[in-house]
């Protein structure tokens, strides 16, 4: 039997996310697309298990990592999974609205493209910790630089793909560096990645938010390798 081809694939990794989880697979729920949900667990120690195992269904698929390997492993993990025309990244926290999903996917199809991300500096959004908002910017125009790109906010999570192109991407990302990775890699191929504003409410270190300055470094060094040693068709 043939499997269904929904509009959008939905990944979502999540690690150590039971206070939030319920409510963001909701959010995802009550966005009027044909979408499935691919959840990858990525070695949690809280309820998160127990409550993903009450969340699968048809729609809802749930992968596990018996221990933790990072965001981007969780990420490549769901890739082969993906049944959408379209794919999208969203955390498992509360600091993006899925109600942008739509606008996002509209702006991929009218436009003709193949990569749209949405943009926290273009709407003015409220930002986080002023070291991560400097560190993003810093991410940003080193990609700009390496690239010739004219992103503004390289860093976010709304990432939505052409399904074909992610799958087709050698990825090696294990971490955080799954956005400079998958940026460099695009960029590198000349295709272009267009922004959007979107919605974005940060959260604390005390809520939650895992990111951490060494991150940064990795994802300058992965921007770096990317550009310079790395072929966009071979590992």
């Amino acid at each position: 039997m043939e499997e269904p081809t929904p509009e959008l694939s939905v990944i979502i990794p999540v690690l150590n996310e039971a206070r939030t989880l319920r409510t963001i697979v909701d959010r995802v729920l009550a966005v009027d697309l044909d979408m499935e949900l691919i959840i990858v667990d990525d070695g949690s120690t809280d309820e998160t298990p127990t409550i993903l195992e009450s969340l699968k269904s048809d729609s809802i698929r749930v992968f596990v990592h018996p221990e933790n390997r990072g965001k981007g492993a969780a990420i490549r993990t769901a890739i082969p999974h993906i049944r959408g025309r379209y794919t999208v990244i969203q955390d498992g926290d509360l600091e993006y609205d899925p109600q942008d999903f739509t606008r996002l996917l509209n702006e991929i199809k009218t436009r003709n493209r193949r990569v749209v991300y949405g943009s926290r500096i273009l709407s003015n959004a409220r930002m986080s910790y002023l070291r991560y908002h400097l560190g993003g910017r810093a991410i940003t125009l080193a990609t700009n630089l390496l690239f010739g790109s004219r992103l503004t906010d390289e860093p976010t999570c709304y990432k939505l793909f052409e399904s074909e192109l992610l799958k087709s991407l050698h990825l090696q990302c294990t971490g955080f560096e799954f956005c400079p990775e998958v940026t460099g890699l695009i960029l590198k191929m000349k295709i272009p990645i267009i922004e959007i504003p979107i919605k974005y409410e940060p959260r604390s270190i005390g809520e939650g938010k895992k990111i951490r300055w060494q991150d940064g470094i990795i994802a300058l060094w992965v921007l770096l390798k990317t550009r310079f040693l790395r072929s966009v068709n071979t590992d």
